[in-house]
């Protein structure tokens, strides 16, 4: 045994056993991550195979950096490399477990845009073993500070730091053969980064996404006119015809756009103790005259909000990496909803109540033809007004109102909710409704701050009726993206009363709730398949204004002969008949058919991928090219950013200006120059006096 033991500590007091060592532990703990803390979709041999593989060629080409170099330096370059590592780890673990995606150039590029109020977020989704990646840089280190491994000086021969670089090439080759082997077309036709780290590893997504970055950054600068007429000719043939029953039934009146902030559609008629979570919401949704869709899907991916308003306004989906608002919105060229509007009469504004750069609002904002962004400057604070993410919704949308009465009309205003978000925590005093029991701590506050939207809702469509607003309004409401993500499936499961879910459960959990109401409108529940790309055309539609020759890659839900497959940003798709996720097809009662298929309904399949796989392409090409400057539709004019601005002087000084217009009265003008403000009714207790 002693001799044994001997062997080993002679082995490790030599560079090459240290190397060995440390090399050994970073790629057991690297897989250990993958498989507890990841949700990789590892289903067979071959993949495990892979996962278990992957570590290896970057783990023996970075560690071996350092048998290049004599002495400790050698030792404490390991060191350092094992920290780097052992923090893009960490990081990801974190950001994995609420936003089941990995890290990228884009997201922590746009960090300074959306870092505020993120320490309790982070305090929520830390566990206390995420920090065991940290445990062999600390006890190695010890182990060297004590000399107990003894640090090796004597020279090593150059072969070996040689061989070593060679075999991680070697077995990278092996890899990246084996995956496409497995996988066909992983890096020209996956949009889901998951896929990417189970087959080829966390660092080599860290290099190629990367790579994809600066891939986009050049992508504008060679980008030229003839790109456009791809887009173009695939619009000529996807474009779906207006329905001749709704065209124009909202037109020239307000448009009210209303965010609900992390909100799902299985929250609509859902009840804790018997108790509606949203019996406000409930109530808009089977109002005679409210049109809703309860086949409509979030489409975001790693932008979350800032990917759903890019749908929303623009018809363009956000990006597979980062957030096209952050990386895109301050120099691209738009033809957005709100510049559409302008364009046409109407006043258009922004309302949120955080700090305006937040996803690069405010400068976003300006490229899409907003005149107006009230964002944190223009709002009370006091102490406990806010949580997480800016004002509590009660206190934001009674604050909104001294704005909204006096912009000309008809106007176009996007309010934008923040209490049902992450981590879901309310103070006391306005908590109003039990909390689920699933025993995950995430997930049972949701419904507290679902309900708490759902009363801020019930009071500003009170005061829309009291004000007169709401018979000559079209109310939008919409949830931006999921509130519990997938990662949470115990506890989802508890919540739609299944024993366990499925992907295909997973993905029908991605519904959100989209609704259009207006007095003389024909309502109802409309089962179409759609999701946010698709707003943008039908407000359109409904507004009367035509746009036959616009660059939208959605389709009004309301026409007759759309395309009803959604595709997801990540590359898979759901429909009436068949949804992919991930390698598997299940049909429309959530049964796994993908060896079922007959040839026909294989190629209908393959159809509806190549579809998806074209939009999400041509969005990408038209986001990171900028190709929107190639081209004017008719009837519309380039936005002029320099035209805007969203200072608190300068906002109010226009909108005082505007009290003026007799053409495009305000409602405060309407009033007789009284503000309506008393008309709004809230029972926040911070208001209370």
């Amino acid at each position: 045994m002693r001799s044994a033991l001997n062997k080993v500590q002679g082995f490790l007091d030599r560079r090459i056993g240290f190397f060995t060592l440390i090399f050994l532990i970073y790629w057991l703990k690297t897989y250990l991550v993958y498989v507890n803390k990841f949700s990789l979709g590892i289903s067979d041999g071959m993949q495990t195979f892979l996962a278990i593989m992957n570590p290896v060629p970057f783990g023996l080409l970075l560690f071996g950096i350092a048998l290049y170099f004599k002495g400790k330096k050698s030792y404490w370059i390991m060191l350092i490399i094992d920290l780097i590592e052992s923090l893009w780890l960490f990081a990801n673990i974190l950001y994995y477990r609420e936003f089941s995606d990995f890290l990228s150039v884009g997201i922590i590029k746009s960090s300074g845009s959306v870092s505020n109020n993120l320490t309790l977020s982070i305090s929520e989704i830390i566990h206390a073993s995420d920090f065991l990646v940290f445990a062999d840089v600390i006890i190695l280190a010890i182990l060297l500070l004590t000399k107990i491994i003894k640090v090796d000086s004597n020279p090593l021969k150059k072969r070996y730091p040689i061989s070593i670089t060679l075999i991680s090439c070697l077995t990278f080759a092996l890899n990246l053969g084996l995956a496409n082997k497995d996988r066909p077309q992983l890096l020209t036709r996956t949009f889901d980064n998951n896929y990417i780290v189970k087959y080829l590893g966390l660092n080599f997504y860290a290099g190629y996404n990367v790579y994809q970055a600066h891939k986009q950054s050049s992508t504008r600068a060679n980008a030229n006119s003839s790109d456009i007429d791809k887009v173009l000719k695939f619009l000529k043939t996807n474009r779906s015809t207006r329905n001749a029953t709704y065209f124009g039934k909202a037109a020239g009146k307000n448009v009210f756009i209303f965010h609900l902030e992390s909100f799902q559609q299985f929250l609509i008629n859902y009840k804790v103790d018997g108790k509606e979570v949203t019996p406000n919401i409930n109530k808009f949704y089977t109002d005679q005259n409210t049109l809703a869709f309860d086949n409509f899907y979030n489409q975001v991916g790693q932008g979350k909000t800032s990917d759903a308003e890019m749908m929303l306004e623009n018809s363009l989906f956000g990006l597979s990496s980062g957030s096209a608002m952050t990386s895109y919105g301050t120099s691209n060229t738009f033809q957005a909803l709100p510049a559409f509007l302008d364009q046409r009469g109407y006043s258009t504004a922004s309302f949120h109540g955080d700090v305006g750069s937040f996803w690069n609002r405010d400068n976003t904002y300006k490229s899409w033809g907003y005149q107006y962004f009230f964002s944190e400057d223009y709002y009370q604070d006091k102490t406990n007004y806010s949580i997480g993410y800016g004002l509590k919704d009660k206190i934001f949308l009674k604050q909104s109102i001294k704005y909204l009465e006096k912009l000309p009309q008809p106007f176009y205003a996007k309010l934008i909710t923040v209490t049902n978000h992450y981590p879901y925590e309310l103070d006391k005093q306005n908590q109003s409704i039990a909390k689920t029991k699933t025993g995950d701590n995430t997930v049972d506050g949701y419904v507290q701050t679902a309900h708490y939207l759902d009363q801020a809702f019930g009071e500003f469509i009170s005061y829309l009726k009291k004000a007169g607003l709401y018979d000559n309004s079209l109310i939008v409401v919409y949830g931006d993206h999921y509130g519990i993500s997938n990662n949470h499936k115990k506890a989802i499961a508890q919540l739609l009363g299944k024993k366990k879910v499925t992907s295909y459960d997973l993905a029908q959990f991605q519904k959100v709730p989209f609704m259009v109401h207006a007095t003389g409108l024909k309502g109802g529940i409309n089962h179409t398949y759609g999701g946010e790309i698709d707003v943008m055309p039908t407000l359109l539609d409904l507004l009367g204004i035509e746009n036959t020759d616009t660059i939208q890659l959605g389709n009004d839900l309301l026409s007759t002969n759309r395309n009803q497959t959604v595709a997801f940003r990540n590359g898979d798709f759901v429909s009436p008949g068949f949804s992919k996720i991930g390698s598997k097809v299940y049909n429309n009662q959530g049964v796994d058919v993908t060896k079922k298929l007959t040839k026909e309904q294989k190629a209908e399949v393959n159809q509806q991928q190549e579809h998806t796989t074209t939009v999400l392409s041509l969005s990408d090409k038209i986001v990171t090219g900028d190709l929107l400057r190639f081209y004017t539709p008719n009837n519309f004019t380039k936005v002029n950013k320099t035209a805007y601005s969203y200072k608190y002087r300068d906002s109010m000084k226009k909108l005082n200006a505007a009290q003026k217009d007799t053409q495009h009265k305000s409602l405060k003008q309407q009033n007789g120059g009284k503000s309506t403000q008393k008309l709004y009714v809230t029972d926040a207790p911070e208001l209370k006096k």
